[in-house]
This record gives C-alpha cells, structure tokens and sequence, in this order.
C-alpha cells in the first residue's frame, strides 16, 4: 500500500510539474508573440506544413466520415420514417463535432509528430543550446511561430472537413439511397445556422492551440538522444490525442 501511494505521489508531482511548464511555455509564446522583430516567414512557414501540407488526409477523412454518417443515419432514420433528417444529421455532426475533432486527431498524427521530432532532434544535437549563443530566444523563434500557424490553419482545415463530409453526405444520401435532393438541401438550411458553424470554429482554435503546445513543449524539453526523440513524437501524439477528446468535452458542456 505504500509503494502504491508513493507512485501515485510521484506520478501526481509529474504530471504537476508538466502542466506548469507547458503554462510557462504558453505564457512565453504570448508574450513573445507580440514582441518584436516579427519573424513572419516562419510563420508562413509553418502554416504551409500544418495546414497546406495536411489537406489531402483532412479532405479523405472527412469525405468518407460524412459518407458513412450519411449511410449509418439513413439506416436509423428510416425506422421512423425521417429519411429527410439525413441531411441535417449529416450537416450538424460535421459542423459541431466531428469536423474539428477528426481534423484535430488527423493532424496531431501528422503534424504534432513532425513538429515534437524535428525540435527533439535539435534539441540532442544541440541546435538550440546554439541559439542562445546566436543572442535568438529560441521559444520566440521555434515556438511562437507554430503555435500561431496551429491556432490559425485548423479553422480552415476543419471548414473544408465540413464541406467535403456535407459533400460526402450528399453523395451517399441522393446518389446512392435516392433520397429526393430538394428535401435533402431544404432541410439541411433550414436546421443548420451560423452558431453551429463558429462552435465548431471555435472547437478547432483551441485544438490547434493544444496541438501545437504539446508538441513543442514535448519536442523543446527532450532528452536521451535518438531514443528520447522518439518517446517525444509518441508522447506528443498520445497526450494530444487525449487532450483533444477531453477539451471536446468540456467546450461542448459550456457551449451546449
């Protein structure tokens, strides 16, 4: 009983001690964000490998989640003779949630991992120890401009997931099940508003805030050579994961 409560303290202290220096960290990026010179082609940058360079799994993923949305909703709704609902379920599941969550997981896989990998790799090789000799501040030019590009691009990625899962759902639903395509589009305008839209918005900023802080935060503090930046990429991957779903909770609680 006390190993057991022993580990639990230690482990209690980790975990204490982690979120205290991803606060440090984030409050670091801010304040250096608006802190000048402002490098904004690093920013650039890194917007063209989060966002541009993860359209096609985002564009596949939320093809296929509104098909199959589409496929598994027509085959509950028909039972009560709401075949028309199709379009709206399609329509507010993409919107609301599985739009900024699936984008949110897809590029944590993709982009969380490269990023954790290439600071953890600077980091065993000393090439950030070489920018504090340079006079850089190595969170303003490292961090600051992906946590930025984070925060912006996964609204964008999450808009076009909705449109192809909408797209994907329409396909499915006239194409392929026949369901009259006036009802299909009425009904999808008539139950889905602009709130929708910006919860999802909303949802994805903070994801894009969450991803880019893990990842950096696990890439900037590795340790143990080839082998740590390795447990970096997983760790990264494994606590944005977790984080997105467990903060896809608690915003949808508060803005239900």
């Amino acid at each position: 009983m006390r190993e057991f409560f022993e580990r639990l303290g230690i482990l209690t202290e980790k975990a204490i001690k982690t979120m205290g220096s991803m606060a440090i960290m984030l409050a670091q990026s801010v304040y250096y964000m608006f802190l000048p010179p402002f490098k904004f082609r690093n920013i650039f940058k890194q917007m063209e490998f989060i966002g541009v360079k993860s359209l096609f799994v985002v564009v596949l993923t939320g093809a296929f989640t509104g098909m199959v949305l589409a496929m598994q909703s027509y085959n509950a709704l028909k039972r009560f003779g709401a075949e028309s609902l199709v379009g709206p379920t399609v329509a507010l599941s993409m919107a609301r949630e599985l739009g900024p969550v699936l984008t949110g997981l897809m590029v944590t896989g993709r982009a969380g991992s490269a990023m954790a990998t290439e600071l953890g790799t600077m980091r065993v090789t000393e090439q950030i120890d070489a920018l504090y000799t340079m006079a850089i501040n190595p969170v303003k030019y490292l961090v600051v401009p992906r946590i930025v590009a984070g925060v912006c691009m996964l609204p964008f990625l999450t808009i076009v997931a909705d449109f192809v899962g909408v797209v994907g759902g329409y396909f499915v639903g006239v194409v392929l099940l026949d369901i009259n395509p006036g009802v299909y589009i009425g009904r999808t305008v008539d139950y889905v508003n602009a709130d929708d839209i910006f919860v999802g918005l909303l949802k994805s900023a903070v994801f894009g805030l969450i991803i880019s802080l893990i990842a950096c935060y696990h890439g900037y503090n590795t340790t143990g050579g080839a082998e740590g930046v390795g447990k970096s990429a997983t760790n990264s991957v494994v606590t944005g994961c977790v984080l997105i779903l467990v903060f896809d909770y608690i915003l949808t609680s508060i803005m239900f």
